[in-house]
């Protein structure tokens, strides 16, 4: 069994492998001033809960973007999974060619996504593709035929935005993000969730359609992340939705370094 750790900025994903069957997953809310104790006490009882001991772990993986917590994800795997993780980070082999000015600056969450989205979709169709990502930012990445990372497009996520509105407009109120029933609002609330939805949309076609165009044309488009599965039916700029991309692309990355990584120990 391989465990997948996915830290990102709003949520904490985790998923267990058997092989290559994602059997079980969880999304918990990144605190960044999480201990290795207090992660190690959810992380067992979630394994427990679904009739997966602990011990039965043979490795660990995980990508993370939030360092006050990926100290102590590493040594909450070492204790209490007694199995050394493999962590996304420089010069960890990905098999995935970053063209980046500074390699080093990209997202391991991007590379992964990046990797999952090339081995699923984009080496049997010998298309470019492109990867949005919803999450806290919303990414775009570009990847080509040949299974090369080119870079992307970072914007200020959905919730971001929304939050910014109540932070700096006196008069407006903190709204959920969701889809309101006519463009048009007819009150200050659905006012602003039209703004946020269907400018959110709007972004995302605008952005798909320059990048592919910049990549010749042609692209295959797929998205993931907490929001992708609201936004996605609204426009045709996505093709497919997989919420499970950067667990399968952290996966894809640890049998690649299987060889050199020591699990359980």
């Amino acid at each position: 069994m391989l465990l997948a750790i996915d830290i990102g900025n709003t949520n904490i994903v985790l998923g267990v492998f058997e092989g290559k069957t994602l059997g079980r997953s969880w999304r918990l809310a990144t605190m960044r001033e999480r201990t290795a104790d207090e992660m190690g006490l959810l992380v067992s009882e979630l394994l427990e809960r679904a009739g997966i001991r602990p011990d039965a772990v043979d490795g660990v993986v995980m990508a993370s973007v939030v360092p006050p917590l990926t100290a102590s994800v590493i040594d909450m795997s070492e204790r209490y999974l007694g199995a050394r993780p493999l962590n996304l980070e420089p010069g960890i082999n990905t098999g995935m060619p970053v063209l980046y000015d500074n390699p080093a600056d990209v997202g391991a969450d991007r590379i992964v996504n990046s990797i999952a989205a090339y081995e699923l979709y984009g080496r049997s169709r010998q298309t470019p593709l492109i990867v949005v990502d919803f999450g806290t930012a919303t990414t775009f990445d570009a990847v080509s035929t040949a299974g090369e990372y080119l870079g992307g497009v970072i914007c200020p996520g959905i919730q971001i935005s929304a939050d910014a509105l109540f932070q700096r407009a006196a008069r407006l109120p903190r709204i959920d993000v969701r889809k309101p029933p006519h463009v048009v609002g007819k009150t200050t609330v659905s006012s602003m969730q039209s703004g946020l939805f269907f400018g959110y949309v709007g972004m995302v076609e605008g952005l798909v359609s320059r990048i592919r165009a910049e990549l010749g044309g042609e692209a295959f488009c797929l998205a993931t992340g907490g929001l992708a599965e609201v936004i996605a039916p609204e426009t045709a700029a996505i093709q497919t939705v997989d919420r499970d991309l950067t667990l399968t692309g952290l996966r894809m990355v640890w049998e690649r370094n299987e060889g050199v990584v020591v699990g359980r120990q």
